[in-house]
């Protein structure tokens, strides 16, 4: 127990300021970049992948418990949470679309989004705030960032990050792809992704792309 949240520890003091002992600033190894660089690559290679610009959704699902090398739900910490923020936001600025958050279990799953957002999308709003003790910490720092905080009950998002393995599968539209991005995890916590694409509906009748897109051949 003291292990982790010495590590806890660790990482929130990384989040904060990323100057050694020294008092000399500690350029990122390979394995051990800011907690916000390693979210802005992930975020930027799904947004590639998943062609995500105006008008686009991604839901953000982020422990940072995980990130702190703790288990789900048990060390959360907002420094944590607001390195991640930044990294994101800096991404979504770049391409354009919309990065909403997902609240924990507590808030049935709930998503952070500005108003200005729900209402374009006619979603409905529900009552609540996150705190860290209910709705998580990377939910209550987007909160807090945001100009016109709302909370909508569940959305479709045309892609998503999880960040510690908090499940977003409910909030992403049909057909997710898995996406593996280039780090596996940022922090102690395991890094999954997806981006979605229209169902292929018909039968054999049916056609998906143009012969030149597909690069097909005629059967001889």
């Amino acid at each position: 127990m003291d292990e982790v949240v010495e590590q806890k520890k660790s990482w929130e003091e990384r989040a904060a300021s990323p100057v050694g002992p020294d008092g000399k600033e500690d350029p990122p190894s390979a394995s051990e970049l800011l907690l916000s660089e390693a979210a802005a690559t992930v975020v930027r290679e799904l947004a590639v992948a998943g062609k995500l610009g105006p008008g686009k959704i991604l839901v953000v699902g982020a422990s940072t418990s995980e990130v702190a090398g703790a288990r789900i739900g048990t060390g959360g910490a907002l420094a944590v949470a607001e390195q991640l923020l930044e990294g994101i936001t800096q991404v979504a600025d770049e391409f354009g679309f919309h990065p909403v958050y997902q609240c924990c279990e507590h808030l049935n799953r709930a998503l952070v989004m500005e108003r200005s957002l729900l209402e374009g999308l006619g979603l409905q709003e529900v009552a609540a705030m996150p705190i860290p003790g209910a709705g998580g910490s990377m939910a209550t720092a987007a909160y807090r960032s945001m100009k016109d905080p709302v909370l909508a009950e569940t959305v479709q998002a045309h892609a998503g990050i999880d960040i510690g393995e908090t499940l977003i599968g409910m909030h992403l539209r049909r057909v997710a792809v898995p996406f593996r991005p280039s780090l596996r995890y940022i922090g102690e916590a395991r890094v999954n992704a997806a981006w979605s694409r229209p169902a292929l509906i018909g039968g054999e009748r049916a056609v998906y792309r143009t012969q030149e897109q597909s690069g097909a051949q005629l059967c001889e």
